[in-house]
């Protein structure tokens, strides 16, 4: 699996170099989302501009990457998706579940955000 891995203050940006996202690139995407997590990165933006195609098990290893971030009040974002990613996720009625933004930019915005609530819902739970 092609990848590359910008790691910031707030958020780890992972940039899959692959065409396709399928049963052959899925457990490894899975694990490194995993590790990424458990190395103690809150939030993670997943870049699939170079993706194609996305069958079942990439969706798999999309809805783990979701899970273990929401788990510790983190954010997961995918951004870029093909139309062929978009239309699957669609189908799958998984496009409620998932955070989709069009741009990069846009994904490490809505991090921002997320730590912003956050931190006020802390504040008020202090009260």
């Amino acid at each position: 699996m092609k990848y590359t891995i910008d790691k910031q203050e707030k958020y780890s940006l992972l940039k899959l170099h692959e065409e396709k996202l399928d049963s052959s690139i899925a457990p490894g995407l899975k694990s490194e989302l995993i590790t990424i997590h458990a190395e103690g990165v809150k939030n993670i933006i997943l870049d699939l501009s170079e993706v194609k195609y996305t069958d079942s098990s990439g969706l798999s290893a999309l809805l783990v990457g979701n899970r273990v971030v929401q788990e510790k009040g983190g954010i997961f974002i995918l951004a870029c998706l093909s139309d062929h990613t978009t239309k699957l996720i669609k189908i799958s009625q998984l496009d409620s579940v998932l955070n989709i933004l069009p741009t990069v930019e846009e994904g490490v915005d809505a991090v921002f955000m997320n730590e912003i609530e956050n931190e006020l819902q802390d504040g008020e739970d202090d009260i």
